[in-house]
């Protein structure tokens, strides 16, 4: 009735992240810090630290969904409040973010 419970922003799991990625839907952008991303991260993932994050910034996916990912989902939503701040189209990001990620055995990039 309120909207409780419901996500501000769409959610994929990491299973549909990864069928995104196999198909070439999906460009993913890792707003961790650098020594978080280096430790490990979805392969084929650009770093664009929160810190540093300016929606104006992001890469152009072309036809692909852009999906933002974090460690757990928390800074991902916050980045998406800034691309919404900045009326950016932008509204997608990995649920439970990259330990979600690992959690289901997907493949890790150094």
């Amino acid at each position: 009735m309120f909207g409780f419970g419901k996500p501000r922003h769409r959610e994929v799991t990491p299973r549909q992240l990864e069928t995104m990625l196999r198909d070439g839907r999906a460009l993913v952008v890792d707003v961790r810090e650098p020594d978080e991303f280096a430790a490990g991260h979805i392969p084929g993932a650009v770093n664009m630290p929160l810190s540093l994050f300016r929606a104006s910034q992001l890469p152009d996916p072309g036809d692909k969904t852009l999906v933002l990912n974090c460690a757990a989902g928390r800074r991902s939503a916050m980045a998406l409040d800034k691309c919404g701040a900045a009326q950016a189209e932008i509204d997608t990001h990995l649920g439970g973010g990259f330990g979600a990620w690992r959690a289901a055995g997907l493949p890790v990039e150094r």
